[in-house]
């Protein structure tokens, strides 16, 4: 068992959780994040509790990526770029932020032996119509001209890396490609949908859907998200693989917003913005995106014990609190 791990991002929304359920699981977690989309108050609560460290800076800062993982036994990457619409106002952060910080990771995480998680995420799928996808399945993207698709590119070679060095080097790395993790000390700061439509519903104001709301996904609870990186963490045969982590409870977004209307009492109205204005002209989406968990069902046992219901009231009720 890895007793100490250094989660980068560990003050964002699924870094903190993750950091929560290791410690409680009698490890030692050090933290190191910039604080540019995670917050303090995210793990305000850990500190002082015994095996938790922190450290506020950037994953850049090489001397201080190299003391932490020199005390580490493994790494969970998920500082990252994040959110649609922080990555088609600012692609150049999003592509430099994504592809070096993850060599940067690597890099400290090959000198000292320490086994790699590196969180990719469902995007790389692209315009893919094969529904559910696979992990081995091929990738389409759009053209270059669309920022859209910057941040699938930047994360698909994170990936690409991250099994190069596994090769070369033996390191041991597990890529996990997330879909829609959703939860409590998610904001809708860039774009997650679900805490935008219950901040709006609790306000009674419009609840925006963006294009005709037709498009689907699958939201997966970050306490079933976190239970699977811990798993994987914990498993030998993992290791040179990629997983996708999510729900398999598939649901369009304007279905999405009746049932945060219909839980929360709102009277909202529920409204259509188009993507050109919600976003940028051109953008571009995937119609659907629902993962395949076979694999890593058949490798460590997994799968989300979170209904989407179930979900959006754990949701609901953080944002009232």
């Amino acid at each position: 068992m890895s007793q100490r791990v250094l989660i980068t991002g560990g003050a964002g929304f699924i870094g903190s959780h993750l950091a929560e359920k290791l410690l409680d699981s009698g490890m030692q977690v050090a933290v190191l994040d910039d604080l540019s989309t995670g917050r303090f108050e995210n793990i305000a609560h850990l500190v002082g509790r015994p095996g938790f460290s922190f450290a506020i800076d950037s994953i850049t800062n090489a001397i201080v990526l190299d003391r932490l993982a020199s005390e580490s036994d493994a790494i969970v990457h998920l500082a990252a770029a994040v959110g649609v619409k922080l990555v088609v106002e600012k692609p150049v952060h999003t592509i430099e932020t994504n592809i070096m910080g993850a060599e940067a990771v690597l890099k400290a995480a090959a000198r000292y032996r320490a086994k790699v998680i590196l969180a990719s995420t469902s995007e790389v799928y692209g315009k893919g119509v094969r529904v559910p996808f696979r992990e081995d399945d091929d990738v389409v993207l759009g053209p270059t001209s669309r920022h859209r698709w910057a941040y699938a590119a930047s994360k698909m070679v994170d990936e690409f890396l991250a099994l190069a060095y596994h090769q070369k080097y033996d390191l041991p790395v597990i890529i996990v490609r997330l879909f829609n993790t959703v939860g409590p000390r998610q904001t809708g700061r860039y774009g997650m949908v679900v805490p935008r439509f219950v901040r709006q519903a609790l306000a009674g104001d419009p609840i925006t859907v963006y294009g005709d709301g037709s498009q689907s996904r699958c939201f997966c609870d970050v306490s079933d998200t976190v239970r699977a990186l811990e798993a994987l963490l914990m498993t030998e045969e993992a290791v040179g693989q990629v997983f996708n982590v999510g729900s398999t409870e598939e649901v369009t977004i304007l279905e999405l917003a009746k049932r945060v209307k219909k839980l929360t009492g709102s009277t909202s109205p529920i409204t259509f913005v188009p993507y050109e204005q919600a976003y940028a002209p051109g953008f571009e989406d995937m119609q659907r995106r629902v993962p395949d968990t076979t694999r890593i069902r058949a490798v460590t046992g997994w799968q989300p014990q979170y209904d989407l219901d179930t979900i959006l009231k754990r949701v609901i009720a953080w944002l009232q609190a």
